[in-house]
């Protein structure tokens, strides 16, 4: 069956994946991969992330996609045998240089979207390489995957989750050129996002002169000669309502993006796409609606199938969630025998919210308030500057942080 490969972009998030249900977790080393503004892991932390994926059965992949000069080339070099000591499962590259390296000291490579593998020769030119899978450009369709997947002579790996880029395979200068900062080296700083406005100059010798500007554009937001618009950023894919249509592709692996995201993001794509396919894989699929509505409950620019159905079209710069996180309180203590938490908070806290408690060690954790108590007192309201017990059946820990989801 399926894969299912969640981000870890901090302990928190890895934590979060592997507790509800990732097969494998990817990971960046600090530095060398395409999210250098997320936390990343050390070369030094790297082993410990290990040791956590293995806790819980599961694969962990190093991500190293960067474009690779000659002094990167010699720094991974050295760090090859260090990583390769962690047990990391496989090196995500997208170097060809890189990946025949990382064979030769005996890591499996995997080849990175950024790569745009998209046609059965190059599968079959990185199988003679020894590349154990690619992950498929994103600009291909779902019969074009299924028949590449179906003849394909290694593993193959799809995105089903997440940001789309404006450019192909991510391959953008548009970062670059106005802040210096190369989204191919990882540091992309996203003006895709930003809202842009479009001047139109009208040039009434041009054949393309039209005195209905209104019917030559279709930007949105007019205003006077010029439209404000996110028509540079595209929707975020979201593939849970064809599940079935994805399995039945036999690609290896699922893939969901968002390693710069918050690990309550990873904790609920994970869980979702995880109940899906195990939905399918009972012989019993059914769709529910409520997995729609939890993935709209994190971090989206609203959802499209990306190029799965049709070439993508709809735009939403902002996060389109249907809640946001408030920094309520900290977790003081976890009494396990009476499954009680002790938070101090610096928010009021009533019965009925909703909260999120994260951690190293705890990952991401949804739980509505039931039950509050002080000094042995139960109450339904408590005022921020109090210490209050509220009953949890999951294991937090102290220092854990505590977040009040609140309806936008």
């Amino acid at each position: 069956m399926v894969e299912l490969l969640s981000p870890g972009g901090s302990f928190i998030s890895l934590r979060a994946a592997l507790i509800n249900g990732a097969d494998s977790v990817y990971i960046g080393l600090k530095d060398n991969n395409m999210r250098t503004n997320t936390s990343n892991f050390s070369i030094e932390e790297i082993k410990k992330a290990s040791e956590i994926a293995k806790e819980y059965s599961s694969r962990i992949y190093l991500c190293t996609n960067t474009m690779m000069k000659d002094e990167d080339i010699k720094l991974i070099e050295t760090c090859l045998p260090t990583i390769k000591d962690a047990e990391i499962d496989a090196l995500i590259v997208s170097d060809i240089g890189l990946a025949d390296l990382a064979i030769e000291n005996d890591i499996e490579v995997h080849i990175s979207v950024q790569e745009n593998t998209s046609n059965l020769r190059t599968l079959k030119t990185l199988k003679k390489l020894g590349v154990k899978r690619a992950i498929l450009s994103r600009e291909l369709n779902i019969s074009e995957i299924k028949k590449i997947a179906n003849n394909s002579p290694i593993e193959t790996e799809v995105f089903i989750h997440g940001a789309m880029c404006m450019a192909i395979s991510g391959r953008c200068f548009l970062s670059y050129g106005l802040y210096n900062k190369s989204a191919n080296c990882g540091e992309c700083l996203q003006p895709c996002r930003k809202q842009w406005k479009l001047t139109i100059a009208q040039d009434k010798d041009s054949s393309f002169y039209d005195k209905d500007e209104n019917s030559v554009f279709l930007l949105d937001k007019p205003n006077e000669n010029s439209y404000k618009s996110n028509f540079l950023s595209p929707y975020d894919m979201a593939m849970i309502e064809h599940i079935p249509e994805l399995i039945e592709t036999d690609v290896d692996a699922f893939k969901i993006e968002g390693r710069a995201r918050s690990p309550d993001y990873v904790a609920t794509t994970t869980r979702v796409y995880k109940e899906a396919i195990d939905s399918y894989k009972s012989g019993n699929y059914t769709f529910k609606q409520e997995w729609t509505h939890d993935l709209k409950k994190v971090f989206n620019r609203g959802f499209d199938t990306g190029f799965y159905f049709k070439q993508p079209y709809k735009t939403g710069g902002d996060n389109k969630s249907e809640f946001i996180k408030k920094d309520i309180a900290k977790v003081l203590n976890y009494y396990s025998k009476i499954k009680v938490a002790e938070l101090q908070l610096w928010e009021n806290l009533a019965i009925g919210d909703e909260i999120l408690i994260q951690g190293k060690t705890t990952g991401s954790i949804n739980h509505v308030i039931k039950s509050m108590e002080i000094d042995g007192v139960a109450i339904n309201y408590c005022e921020k500057g109090n210490n209050v017990a509220i009953a949890i059946d999951e294991k937090v820990r102290p220092n854990d942080f505590v977040y009040k989801l609140i309806k936008r």
